[in-house]
């Protein structure tokens, strides 16, 4: 899909807030509201805008604990990287997770209670998972900085 200004612009406010109506997107961007629509329905339908959601306080919910965990796995293969892929989507503290080039074979960002939470989770089910060699978790003491999204000129 071809982007101009225009549609650069559409992201950039809808990544700062997705509950933006049509038309104070339309007033923001200085386009119509209905051609505002079509372009928003464009960048939907060729998967650039992928969803929208809320952004929760995890601090405020009781979730305010954070560990970014570093994981290697015994061996791999593609079983093992299936297993280990199916199990990080099965527990929901596991906020995000990656395949890393380094140390690491996985990082994860969990999020818990606090830290006995996090250690009920670390001792009883990523530990003990058949494929884990070793594990190095970093407890987050301070957020500077969490921008979501991607780095969107406007």
């Amino acid at each position: 899909m071809s982007m101009d200004q225009f549609d650069l612009a559409i992201l950039a406010a809808l990544q700062r807030d997705g509950a933006m109506t049509n038309a104070a997107l339309s007033e923001l961007v200085n386009l119509s509201p209905s051609q505002c629509s079509r372009r928003r329905t464009a960048l939907e339908e060729a998967g650039l805008i992928k969803g929208y959601a809320a952004r929760l306080n995890a601090g405020g919910l009781g979730f305010g604990f954070r560990a970014i965990t570093r994981v290697n796995l015994q061996s791999h293969g593609g079983r093992t990287d299936d297993s280990f892929a199916r199990f990080v989507q099965q527990h929901p503290q596991i906020r995000a997770a990656f395949s890393v080039a380094g140390d690491a074979d996985y990082v994860l960002d969990v999020r818990a209670r606090d830290l006995e939470d996090f250690a009920e989770f670390l001792h009883q089910h990523l530990l003990p998972h058949p494929q884990v060699a070793h594990v190095r978790s970093e407890i987050v003491l301070k957020t500077l900085k969490e921008d979501e999204g991607v780095p969107l000129a406007g």
